[in-house]
């Protein structure tokens, strides 16, 4: 399927590892010329020469800095002031227990994961309007629908920035800008990883075994290939996707056990 995308430019934050690489490259084979983001410049660097190898007609760079900071920020937005496509994404807080988190903890949290994507939908959403296309796609996680209890900061924050996006994106869609939210599940990255140390150290059990009987205990039988959530980031960025906007797009293989 043509996704109809090709030339588009997207800005695409935590690009380096992970979920955000996958989405990053999944919209460049699409022809999409993208701005990375990413703290790490080793690992940013790297990937974006794994992209332009993939994909030589596409224009890629590459922007070292920490999109949850004002300064960040507005280094992204200097090199991709008017993108069609923004995939917001951002490293989870940490794991652990809520009576140990105090106001700043909290605070760090909700910058990252709720006021972030919220201050770069702002800087674009309104040139994407004039434009008469644009696509916000914004990374947040399976706990959204289905709690975990040691990851309380990321419930939190991730359900302010759904509760945020399920109000504005019925007021852009009419000009052909989609906001929807991915939420993943268990996919084979770094995170997992975390998440599987917190939850072995909580249970008394290895990592080995956590990680062993949270793999077998999903429906699918495995963890997620982050290429599939790519795939998936790409397609609700097409121009198929137009007439979907405000949705949790839940990719977990089935873990989530309830109807709706």
């Amino acid at each position: 399927m043509d996704l109809g995308i090709k030339g588009r430019t997207a800005l695409v934050c935590a690009a380096s590892k992970g979920l955000g690489r996958a989405c990053a490259i999944a919209l460049a084979d699409e022809g999409v010329n993208v701005v990375i983001v990413a703290r790490g410049q080793e690992a940013l660097e790297a990937t974006a020469a794994e992209i332009r190898q993939r994909r030589a007609d596409v224009t890629v760079t590459a922007i070292a800095a920490d999109i949850t900071t004002l300064d960040g920020r507005q280094r992204a937005l200097e090199a991709c002031p008017s993108p069609d496509i923004l995939v917001n994404n951002a490293g989870g807080p940490p794991a652990g227990d809520f009576r140990n988190w105090d106001r700043d903890t909290w605070i760090a949290a909700l910058d990252a994961n709720m006021l972030t994507p919220i201050e770069l939908i702002k800087a674009t959403v309104d040139g994407m309007i004039e434009r008469r296309f644009g696509r916000i796609v914004n990374i947040t996680s399976g706990a959204v629908k289905a709690p975990i209890d040691t990851l309380g900061l990321s419930n939190g924050a991730r359900s302010g920035l759904t509760g945020f996006v399920a109000g504005l994106s019925r007021k852009t869609v009419r000009a052909n800008v989609t906001i929807n939210n991915l939420l993943p599940g268990p996919f084979d990255t770094d995170r997992l990883k975390v998440t599987n140390e917190a939850a072995a150290r909580a249970s008394g059990k290895t990592v080995e075994e956590v990680t062993w009987q949270r793999r077998d205990g999903n429906p699918a039988g495995r963890f997620g290939d982050p290429m599939e959530f790519g795939a998936t980031c790409a397609f609700l960025c097409s121009n198929q996707a137009s007439f979907m906007t405000g949705q949790n797009v839940l990719l977990d293989g089935g873990a989530f056990p309830g109807t709706f």
